[in-house]
């Protein structure tokens, strides 16, 4: 059924979740969603071009307050260690992340109003 393969991967395109390839987990199945994670991806069209492309992977979390590393912990367990971070001001964290050199992941957390955007991206896995 080849109409109904190509209407369900353009519907994903479309998605305002088109990024989370695995709902429920984060980076693509390494492990279950932190709970207050609720994702979301960027609106930008270079962005869903990239990750529809296969050239790179970017997943967003949207978690109450100020929670800079919410999602940070769940990487650490699967073995990404923290190669370098800063906080660029009071309101923006930016890390790199992975198992070998050079960092393999782009973390920052970003104060958006009353929220944390969490932004994940590299290359696919």
């Amino acid at each position: 059924m080849p109409t109904g393969w190509w209407l369900a991967d353009t519907l994903r395109w479309r998605s305002p979740l088109y990024c989370i390839e695995r709902p429920g987990t984060l980076w693509n199945g390494l492990t279950p969603l932190p709970a207050g994670l609720t994702p979301t991806c960027p609106n930008s069209a270079s962005y869903r071009q990239e990750v529809r492309a296969g050239e790179s992977r970017v997943e967003q979390y949207l978690v109450p307050g100020w929670q800079p590393l919410a999602a940070a912990q769940g990487l650490r367990e699967k073995g990404y260690v923290l190669l370098d971070d800063e906080l660029m001001a009071p309101d923006h964290y930016s890390a790199f992340m992975g198992k070998t050199l050079p960092a393999e992941l782009h973390y920052t957390a970003v104060k958006q109003g009353d929220q944390t955007l969490i932004t994940i991206s590299g290359l696919p896995r």
